[in-house]
């Protein structure tokens, strides 16, 4: 830790003595994750990045899509089936950082030709998998487009641990 004192310049803070700034000095580590329950799209991304600062681990999640591990589309044109899957394999990648959807904070989700009527469908999937009180922030957008043809939708999310 560095502690730096200094008088203060600003005509406004002339009540105060002295200003202090403390500096901590800690070290943060990033772990790059893609775990063999979920494709490997390691050429193009990783499926989670784990930042670790002090006792606090940030887990962010690369967005989940309606594949499995051998990024076969799973539920083509269905987009319940879609869903269910891609908070599954959401699901699966918070595990592999030993989190839960209990320690999601953020989640966004991307509906490709998003419909009104598609909220019922998207939220029914989100429930089972944040069966929680306190749910996390969440974004929902429409697009016109996802990575491949055939995806429906797509979650991203980051969670903080203690």
């Amino acid at each position: 830790m560095e502690i730096e004192w200094s008088r203060p310049a600003d005509e406004a803070q002339r009540h105060v003595a002295f200003l202090v700034r403390v500096k901590h000095r800690s070290r943060m580590e990033k772990e790059f994750l893609n775990p063999p329950d979920l494709p490997n799209w390691q050429q193009a991304f990783s499926q989670l990045v784990i930042v670790k600062a002090g006792s606090v681990r940030t887990i962010y999640v690369a967005g989940q899509v309606s594949v499995d591990e051998q990024k076969n589309l799973i539920g083509p044109g269905d987009l319940p089936a879609q869903a269910e899957q891609a908070f599954r394999n959401l699901t699966r990648a918070l595990a592999a950082a030993g989190a839960s959807t209990a320690d999601v904070v953020k989640v966004n989700i991307y509906v490709k030709h998003y419909q009104p009527v598609d909220a019922a469908i998207v939220g029914e999937a989100f429930r089972r998998a944040f069966p929680h009180r306190h749910l996390p922030v969440s974004t929902w957008l429409g697009v016109e487009a996802l990575a491949e043809e055939g995806f429906l939708i797509e979650v991203d999310a980051v969670a903080v641990l203690e």
